[in-house]
């Protein structure tokens, strides 16, 4: 399994950041390897995704979430789990930590795993995702409901 931490400080109060990360249909706006994700029911997506040349799918479910705190899951297949957490900085500054663990599929993957391809392609994502919500500043939906 590989494993990944990456946090970023994004200048938007704790709720809008979070309110924004329960929105995954958005994403492909930020995220550089989702193709899409649909929304099945509150606790389960369908995901899209293209890392390396290879497209993939898988359907993820939330585990655990709480609202301006935490979002966790797990693929079905248990190939893929992941933890965003929220941390308030400030009324106006939240600190999001995302880590995600995840099994290399062929040599492509597994190559770059091991020289942090990964690990760049997450922080750079972050990054994208300060940008997007900052240049909004405010979140394009929410769900604020609790899971385990």
């Amino acid at each position: 399994m590989a494993s990944i931490i990456q946090t970023v400080d994004v200048e938007v109060p704790v709720s809008t950041a979070y309110n924004q990360w329960t929105q995954f249909e958005s994403f492909p706006h930020f995220l550089s390897y989702v193709q899409s994700i649909t929304q099945i029911d509150d606790t389960t997506n369908r995901w899209n995704v293209k890392i390396g040349g290879v497209e993939r799918e898988f359907t993820a479910h939330i585990t655990e979430q709480h609202p301006d705190e935490r979002v966790a899951w797990k693929s079905v297949d248990e190939d893929h789990a992941g933890v965003v957490t929220f941390h308030r900085l400030s009324d106006t500054e939240t600190r999001v930590t995302v880590q995600l663990d995840w099994k290399p599929e062929g040599f492509v993957e597994t190559v770059g795993a091991v020289f942090g391809v990964d690990d760049h392609a997450v922080k750079k994502d972050l990054q994208k995702f300060k940008e997007f919500i900052e240049s909004r500043g405010a979140e394009t939906g929410a769900w604020r409901g609790d899971v385990g």
